[in-house]
């Protein structure tokens, strides 16, 4: 994995109870999220996970600071993960723990969307 440096288009992004910052690794986009993830904070995940425009594009969420995630963010995801792959690229999960990781199992997100222990290993190919 190489040096992980910021990219032009770097940006923050932050609805009430959910933050996202915008990064590259080594042409990845990097999104960091914290905080909850529900209907009032959806759109913010929605934009920060878009890569439209891009040739190939390849999206990595880190979960890790996730606190909270209802249906409306399973449904971005979902969305996300299919827009990407119809790009040719894809959408890969970081480091979901506790009740995000348990709501993405229960829900079965994580048979198809691949969800890795930690960013590293998500930035892995």
């Amino acid at each position: 994995m190489g040096e992980n440096r910021m990219a032009d288009a770097e940006h923050a992004a932050q609805h009430g109870r959910l933050s996202a910052v915008v990064t590259e690794t080594d042409g990845i986009r990097v999104v960091a999220l914290a905080g909850e993830i529900d209907h009032h904070t959806a759109d913010t995940l929605r934009e920060a996970l878009d890569a439209a425009g891009e040739p190939r594009p390849r999206v990595v969420a880190d979960m890790g600071q996730v606190t909270f995630m209802d249906s409306s963010g399973i449904n971005v995801l979902i969305t996300a993960h299919g827009a990407l792959g119809e790009a040719g690229g894809w959408l890969r999960l970081a480091a979901p723990t506790g009740t995000v990781k348990r709501t993405l199992n229960i829900v079965g997100v994580d048979a198809f969307i691949d969800c890795r222990e930690s960013l590293s290993h998500a930035l892995d190919d």
